[in-house]
């Protein structure tokens, strides 16, 4: 029965998806679409890829995790959904092409893969991130995960080659040859096909003849900026991390591929100074840094992690407020997220971030039970604290001058979800200038 109900759940959102394409007027054929897939750094791509297209004087409409965009009206997510379903996707891409928009940049989520969200875009470029664990289960496996992503591949040959401004456009794929997976992606149809990596790192596909390759090698990184060499030209990026320049690749990747100069795709990148809830710092004179940011999982983790020790000035120490969501979601990474985070960060708190029916002091006490093989103290540098605002007040009453907090796994997200279905409003950020004004108070 369980099955014949999930059968008819996917013939709904087939349904509807179809629908919508049809209903909205098939508003993908007048767009290039730009698809973007993988398990971290999705929002960040998509935002570079939008303001190097943008720096060549396109219109350009944006859906992300992060933000929705129609040329020149951006506007926060708030609805907790990559892609949108019920058709709002058509809906927003109507509405794109209506502002006179060339280009709609999609972050695509295995999620709304699942539910056939991406039907109808006649994606015209597909870009792979990276490959973790995350929603696996919701996949029936890792292998079906990764699987299921490539349908965003396979849709570049399923509809004839588009024509907009008097062009033909030419499909492209756009993968991160540092990652596994990447043989997997490259070998779908396209008429072009890129990789892109950072210089020392194995590469795991070697790409054909014909292919185009995008490499970066480091020239200097400092906490605000990263300069680095793609070819003999050299870029500059306004955002912090190594990881970031890995993100930078594919919006160089696409530029080049609408023949974009390099000059113009410099200022795209150093355009982007911010991204809501990535690597978002909090500044209100405190003597310590706090920094939200939305990972979530290992190897956002990893990253995240290693970034901002680079970051630590003599004697500061790293320390985390951590969480990870109920719903059934991914919760083998849990115990795995605790290690990594207990190895990196120099203290740690564990709260609540969406626990919705789950018990939240059960996924706590998962993510503890990691850090505390890494070495964790209870009471001493290991603190559950399933209160979101709690567990940041902990954090910041911890902090030294020289220290950085930070507050994972939630980002812009808008809300926190609870039993019942209920979402309570919240936001990492707000929660921290509070939390920080308070402490300066009791200071002064």
């Amino acid at each position: 029965m369980a099955a014949i109900t999930n059968r008819l759940k996917r013939l709904a959102h087939w349904l509807l998806a179809w629908g919508a394409y049809w209903y909205y007027g098939r508003p993908s054929r007048r767009l290039i679409v730009i698809g973007v897939t993988g398990t971290k750094g999705k929002s960040t791509v998509c935002r570079l890829i939008a303001s190097v297209l943008e720096a060549s004087g396109a219109r350009v409409g944006l859906l992300s995790t992060v933000e929705f965009q129609i040329a020149d009206r951006r506007v926060r997510n708030e609805r907790k959904m990559t892609m949108l379903g019920r058709g709002e996707v058509h809906k927003l891409l109507r509405a794109m092409a209506a502002a006179g928009c060339r280009y709609a940049v999609v972050e695509t989520s295995s999620e709304g893969i699942l539910q056939y969200r991406h039907l109808g875009l006649n994606y015209d470029l597909a870009v792979f991130t990276n490959l973790g664990t995350e929603h696996s289960e919701r996949h029936g496996g890792a292998a079906n995960l990764k699987r299921d992503k490539g349908q965003m591949f396979a849709a570049l040959s399923h509809h004839p080659p588009k024509r907009i401004a008097g062009r033909t456009v030419a499909t492209a794929i756009i993968a991160n040859l540092n990652d596994a997976a990447a043989p997997y992606y490259l070998n779908f149809l396209a008429v072009n096909h890129w990789g892109f990596s950072l210089a020392g790192e194995q590469k795991f596909f070697a790409l054909a003849d014909d292919a185009k390759l995008v490499e970066a090698a480091i020239i200097n990184a400092a906490p605000t900026a990263t300069n680095f060499r793609v070819a003999g030209r050299e870029f500059k990026l306004s955002l912090p991390g190594i990881f970031n320049v890995r993100n930078a690749l594919p919006a160089i990747a696409v530029g080049r591929q609408f023949g974009i100069p390099d000059s113009v795709i410099q200022q795209g990148l150093a355009a982007v100074t911010a991204i809501p809830g990535r690597l978002e710092f909090v500044n209100l004179g405190q003597d310590f840094s706090v920094v939200v940011d939305y990972a979530h999982e290992p190897l956002s983790y990893q990253a995240l992690f290693t970034t901002l020790r680079s970051m630590l000035s003599p004697g500061g120490r790293l320390i985390a407020v951590i969480g990870a969501d109920g719903g059934g979601r991914d919760i083998a990474k849990r115990k795995i997220m605790g290690t990594i985070a207990g190895q990196q960060c120099d203290a740690l708190v564990v709260s609540d971030v969406n626990s919705f029916n789950d018990d939240p002091r059960e996924i706590a006490e998962m993510l503890a039970a990691g850090a505390r093989e890494a070495g964790k103290r209870d009471g001493l540098d290991l603190f559950v604290i399933v209160e979101r605002r709690a567990g940041i007040r902990q954090a910041i009453a911890l902090a030294r001058p020289g220290d950085i907090v930070v507050l994972t796994a939630k980002g812009s997200e808008p809300c926190i979800c609870v039993a019942g279905g209920r979402q309570i409003p919240w936001s990492d950020r707000q929660a921290a200038e509070e939390l920080i004004r308070e402490r300066l108070a009791g200071a002064g």
